[in-house]
C-alpha cells in the first residue's frame, strides 16, 4: 500500500480527457474508512459529466482534474475514529459521492461508513458493485410509479444497468412486464421474466396498448413514441433529467401522470438488495470488465447505448 491512482476528467470532452494520476493514500477521518477499491460501476451519468453535461460537471468545472465514479465495492483496510460499523477486511459496498462528490473511479477510498453496506460472502465484489446506482435507480423508480399487482409495465432499455434490474422488481411484483431492446437481447429479457420489444422494429411498440406505467430510462423522442402505448392515467417515471421536463410536459398532454426521479441513495436499500441477490431472487449482469487504463472504451461502450447489464472497471488492473 504505497500510492493512489485515480482515474480523472482532465477537461471535459471525449474518453481521450480520462487520465490516470498517482497521488498519496488518504487518511480516513472520523467515522470514516479507508476502502481498498475492487470494482467500480460505470454508469450513463458518468458520461455526460465526462462531456460536460448536467449538474456535476457545473458543479466541478473549476475543480478539474475530478475523480467521477458512485458505484465502488471493496474491503475495508483502515477506520478512522469512532468507526464501528465494519471489521478491517470487511467486504463492502457502496453508492457514494452523488450526484457531486464522486471520487469511485480510484484504488483507495476514504468514505463515511454511513455510505456503505456489508457485502455477503456469498456475493462476488463484481455483483456488488454493479447493483448500488442502478439497483436502487429500478427500485425507486417502480415505487414512485407505485406499481400494483396485475398491471401492465413497460420499462424503455430493459436489458441496460437499471433496466434488467427493474424488469427482475417489476416481474417480482406480479405485473406484466414488457421491455425494450435490440434483437440480440431479446432472449436475455425472456429469460428475465419480460416481453421483449425490438426498439428497432416500430411494428413490435406500435401493438402494444393499454400499458398502466412505463420505466423511461431512455428519454427525449423515444420516450414521447413510446406514450402511444399507455392510456389517460397512466403514470410515466423518467429518469433521464436532461429530458425529463420535455417528456413529462408530452405526458400532460396525453392526460398521463408523468413524474421525474433523481435517485437517492440509501444503504438500507443496498442492504435489501445485496440480500436478494444472497438469496438468490435477483440477479446481476456483468457484461464488462474494464482494466484502469481502458477506461475509455468503457466510456464509449457505456455511449454506445448497448450494455447488458452492467459495465464495470477493475480498479486493481
Amino acid at each position: 500500500m504505497s500510492s493512489n491512482a485515480q482515474i480523472v476528467i482532465s477537461q471535459f470532452g471525449g474518453p481521450e480527457q480520462l487520465n490516470i494520476l498517482t497521488t498519496e493514500i488518504p487518511q480516513p477521518q472520523a467515522g470514516e474508512v479507508l476502502v481498498k477499491v475492487a470494482f467500480s460501476g460505470v454508469n450513463p451519468i458518468d458520461v455526460k459529466t465526462r462531456a460536460g453535461i448536467g449538474w456535476a460537471a457545473e458543479h466541478n468545472k473549476n475543480n478539474l482534474p475530478w475523480t467521477p465514479g458512485y458505484d465502488v465495492s471493496g474491503v475495508v483496510v483502515k477506520q478512522g475514529i469512532g468507526s464501528e460499523k465494519f471489521n478491517l477486511n470487511d467486504m463492502v459496498s457502496g453508492f457514494i459521492g452523488f450526484p457531486l462528490r464522486g471520487g469511485g473511479y480510484s484504488q483507495y477510498l476514504c468514505v463515511s461508513e454511513t455510505e456503505l453496506a456489508l457485502v455477503p460472502e456469498d456475493i462476488s465484489l463484481k455483483a456488488a458493485a454493479a447493483i448500488p446506482l442502478a439497483g436502487q435507480t429500478a427500485a425507486q423508480a417502480l415505487e414512485k410509479a407505485q406499481i400494483q399487482s396485475g398491471e401492465t409495465v413497460l420499462i424503455l432499455a430493459g436489458a441496460g444497468g437499471v433496466g434488467h434490474i427493474a424488469v427482475q422488481i417489476a416481474v417480482a411484483a406480479k405485473t406484466k412486464v414488457y421491455a425494450t431492446c435490440c434483437e440480440d437481447n431479446k432472449s436475455y429479457i425472456e429469460i428475465l421474466g419480460g416481453t421483449a420489444i425490438d426498439y428497432n422494429n416500430p411494428s413490435e411498440l406500435e401493438a402494444l396498448n393499454h400499458v398502466d406505467v412505463m420505466i423511461d430510462l431512455v428519454g427525449g423522442e423515444a420516450a414521447i413514441k413510446a406514450m402511444a402505448c399507455l392510456h389517460p392515467g397512466s403514470r410515466v417515471i423518467t429518469v433521464p433529467t436532461i429530458t425529463s421536463s420535455m417528456v413529462c410536459s408530452h405526458a400532460a398532454e396525453l392526460g398521463i401522470i408523468g413524474m421525474g426521479m433523481l435517485v437517492e441513495p440509501d444503504t438500507v436499500q443496498l442492504e435489501e438488495l445485496l440480500g436478494l441477490i444472497s438469496a438468490g431472487m435477483l440477479k446481476v449482469e456483468v457484461e464488462q470488465c474494464f482494466a484502469m487504463n481502458e477506461v475509455a472504451q468503457a466510456h464509449l461502450k457505456i455511449e454506445s447505448g448497448h450494455a447488458r447489464g452492467k459495465i464495470l472497471l477493475d480498479m486493481q488492473m
